[in-house]
């Protein structure tokens, strides 16, 4: 969203809660190849509600990342979210495209929630107002938050050229390797270590975002506290492994009852949706992000909302060279789709 609109190559680079993700594309004709994929693990507090706290060890992740995949890009693409983030839908009052920027100007004080002078802002154009005027999305993060990532960026000896919105870097992942129909109302999740972002689409239009602070952490916590196990075998136990002392039955118990918190947040979110869109109903769910795997929550989305859920694929249609382990970029994929989504930026033509 902030930064230059064409710049080849660059490095999607997601910096999250719980790891610093890396992805380098190509574009052979119509097709897209994977060049590099990396990922390096951050600890606690490191990055706490999309905030860095600790400018030194994402730097060194960034760092790892590059040295170990050789990668040799410098400019990268990265992207915000959380509460120093606002996505909105307004309607400005304009007679032409010409007078756009200034009415834009002129009204987006109105909509943030924060001194305009803290901010960078900037809008996309949906097209015409349904009464006169204009659509558009506007779109604010507090400055602070945007230097905090450039400086991990430049410390690394990187460029950060584009800073971009999760919600928005999910939506590329996702039409670059799905074919929704023109009118598929399409709810995506990326459900990450600490945030969820939800953008609701249709058309390749966002018509909705949200980002809530729920994701897998809570998981973490919930199994570390109630079953007494230290932080690193609580994240192990939820991704899967056995412990001798822990039953399946406390384990899923546990496991059930924070999705139940995520159930809670998303159906807060569309039912508010539908509210503001005139009963619209979404017709379709993607889930992305490392909590997508979680056992069991995929199924419980299918029978709560009773629609098509199913976890996104950000490499669907991405080929991956005999050289990259196919079997690690399976594994990795879910997790690695707001990345994917910021690699394809090296592609922008607007």
């Amino acid at each position: 969203m902030f930064g230059k609109k064409k710049l080849k190559p660059l490095v999607g680079l997601d910096i999250g809660s719980s790891s610093v993700k890396a992805i380098e594309l190509r574009k052979k004709g119509d097709e897209y190849e994977l060049v590099s994929i990396g990922q390096e693990n951050l600890g606690q507090d490191v990055v706490v509600d999309g905030d860095i706290m600790d400018v030194s060890a994402v730097k060194d992740a960034i760092d790892s990342i590059f040295r170990q995949n050789r990668i040799k890009t410098k400019d990268v693409a990265t992207s915000v979210s959380g509460h120093s983030v606002i996505v909105k839908k307004i309607t400005v009052n304009a007679g032409s495209e010409a007078e756009l920027h200034n009415a834009v100007e002129y009204e987006a004080p109105q909509h943030i929630p924060f001194d305009i002078a803290d901010v960078y802002h900037d809008y996309h154009v949906l097209g015409a107002g349904p009464s006169g005027g204009y659509d558009v999305m506007l779109v604010a993060v507090k400055q602070d938050k945007v230097l905090r990532y450039r400086n991990a960026i430049t410390t690394a000896q990187m460029n950060p050229a584009v800073v971009d919105i999760d919600a928005f870097a999910l939506q590329n992942a996702y039409e670059a390797n799905y074919e929704p129909s023109a009118d598929q109302m399409t709810a995506l999740l990326n459900i990450g270590a600490s945030i969820m972002n939800i953008n609701i689409i249709r058309s390749g239009v966002p018509l909705f975002t949200r980002d809530v602070s729920v994701g897998g952490n809570q998981y973490t916590d919930t199994l570390q506290k109630e079953l007494e196990l230290i932080f690193e075998d609580a994240e192990k136990l939820k991704k899967g492994q056995q412990f001798p002392n822990v039953s399946e039955e406390a384990k899923a118990g546990h496991i059930r009852s924070v999705s139940d918190i995520l159930l809670l947040e998303i159906q807060k979110t569309f039912d508010f949706f539908r509210q503001t869109a005139s009963g619209e109903n979404i017709q379709r769910v993607y889930v992305a992000g490392g909590t997508a795997k979680i056992e069991g929550l995929v199924e419980l989305l299918k029978e709560e909302f009773k629609i098509p859920v199913e976890v996104l694929d950000p490499f669907r249609r991405i080929t991956t060279p005999k050289e990259i382990d196919a079997e690690m970029v399976r594994d990795l994929g879910p997790r690695m789709t707001v990345a994917v989504g910021l690699a394809l930026r090296s592609f922008d033509e607007s």
